[in-house]
């Protein structure tokens, strides 16, 4: 499927009309969810099973809820309810996703109190979000590039920038829970004849972002350090409750606390962020001085500092041997709901085409990996303001964050781009490798799909 970015011919309230009967009774009310017998199918409704069609439909459907027109919207709805069943093809599949999500937003707004109904209907088919055994999450993040692609690539950029260290410290800001790290460990094992020490430092989970994992994080320490053991590499592992909201302050703390020791001790310090800090609020904030230190506050606004370069701003005066940042290509962080929809339909469209070619309908591992991108929609689309934690910029954007904070992009060697072909091989033909500037980055058929960058300080 491709996505186009051109504007689409608008469509009136009658064209809509004309394709829709409501269903409500004398009180204007829905009374039943199943559309009118004559109501027209996808078959009969032609090119709005297109799926640029129906993104335009989702457009105005959003514009429609947002100016409360309760009537327009569930025309709409009732539209996209037929034209996109959540057993369909990738287009109907996706735009099924964020019809949910569109009911879910009026519903809790409560300007369209006519879709209470549907929301009804489609609360009891949304999925729960599954929480993985270790074994279920590593076999899930292999099925496709998604999360290998960084792993493979900030691997390689760490084993380089930390040979010949006794110690290394590596700091784990991922979304996979860990599940970078016994590579990462196998890597150092082989390549070194004295493995160093590994220190290993995470953020406790304090929320719950998909995909979720079904043990805490001391039992998947230990676990990590018998792994480790069994490599012949010695592990201390460290959980530091510490969250996105507030830009991990209680993680930065404690590196800093930390800082001189390691300096004396000729320690290597790995910041390692894959898919983590775009849940850190993009909102203008402000920083509240503490006795010992500066914290990082969320309760109070400033015109000139903003929270995600504040914590790159952190980093940075840790002196930091490598960092390395991946994440996802696109952009969600604007405040006009049209954009926002817009931007992720023509993002999100990627993981339903790659499902595609590796899961069978039915199978519980895509009904998982389905629910995960549909968390993602419906956070996007769904909530406003400190819920909306789904805030995704573009490469560009970080790229620029980082400059100002004092690092500068190193690029990937020729062993770790080899490494990543390699990687990719074993995945369908429609993924592929691309180099921007120092960067490279993942796509699907040629769309950018996640980004990865190393970074040293200046």
């Amino acid at each position: 499927m491709m996505r186009f970015t051109e504007t689409l011919p608008s469509l009136s309230s009658h064209q809509i009309a004309s394709f829709t009967r409501l269903n409500m009774n004398k009180n204007n009310q829905v009374y039943s969810a199943r559309p009118w017998l004559d109501f027209p199918t996808s078959k009969s409704l032609g090119s709005f099973g297109d799926a640029n069609c129906m993104e335009q439909l989702l457009v105005h459907c959003a514009n429609a809820i947002e100016n409360n027109d309760a009537t327009l919207a569930q025309q709409i709805l009732w539209v996209l309810n037929n034209i996109a069943p959540p057993d369909g093809d990738s287009n109907q599949r996706l735009t099924c996703g964020f019809l949910r999500a569109i009911i879910a937003r009026a519903a809790k707004s409560g300007t369209c109190k006519l879709l209470t109904a549907m929301a009804n209907v489609h609360t009891n088919l949304a999925m729960n979000n599954h929480k993985f055994s270790i074994i279920e999450l590593a076999s899930f993040v292999d099925l496709t590039p998604w999360h290998r692609f960084g792993f493979t690539a900030a691997n390689a950029a760490i084993l380089e920038a930390v040979e010949g260290y006794s110690v290394v410290h590596i700091v784990d800001l991922s979304l996979t829970h860990c599940m970078q790290i016994p590579t990462l460990i196998d890597a150092i094992a082989s390549r070194f004849e004295a493995a160093p020490l590994v220190k290993l430092t995470v953020a406790g989970p304090t929320e719950d972002f998909p995909p979720m994992l079904d043990l805490s994080y001391e039992e998947l320490g230990s676990k990590l350090v018998n792994f480790s053991r069994s490599r012949n590499v010695v592990m201390e592992f460290r959980v530091i409750p510490s969250s996105a909201s507030n830009g991990f302050s209680s993680l930065i703390e404690q590196l800093r606390m930390q800082h001189l020791i390691r300096a004396e001790n000729g320690e290597a310090l790995v910041i390692n962020s894959h898919m983590m800090l775009h849940y850190i609020p993009d909102e203008t904030l402000a920083v509240v001085p503490n006795t010992s230190s500066p914290q990082i506050s969320i309760e109070t606004c400033s015109s000139n500092s903003f929270l995600r370069s504040m914590f790159l701003e952190a980093l940075r005066s840790l002196d930091p041997t490598i960092v390395i940042l991946v994440d996802e290509d696109a952009d969600f962080t604007s405040d006009n709901l049209v954009h926002r929809l817009r931007s992720a339909y023509n993002y999100l469209w990627i993981p339903f085409d790659t499902v595609d070619t590796f899961l069978p309908r039915g199978s519980k591992q895509r009904q998982w990996y389905e629910a995960d991108i549909c968390w993602k929609i419906e956070n996007v689309i769904a909530h406003e303001g400190p819920k909306r934690v789904e805030r995704l910029e573009p490469k560009s954007k970080w790229v620029q964050r980082m400059r100002n904070a004092s690092f500068r992009g190193i690029s990937f060697s020729e062993e770790a781009i080899t490494e990543v072909k390699s990687m990719l091989d074993e995945h369908a033909a429609g993924w592929g490798l691309k180099r921007e500037e120092e960067d490279v980055v993942l796509t699907w058929k040629g769309h950018n799909v996640v980004f990865a960058t190393a970074w040293l300080t200046i």
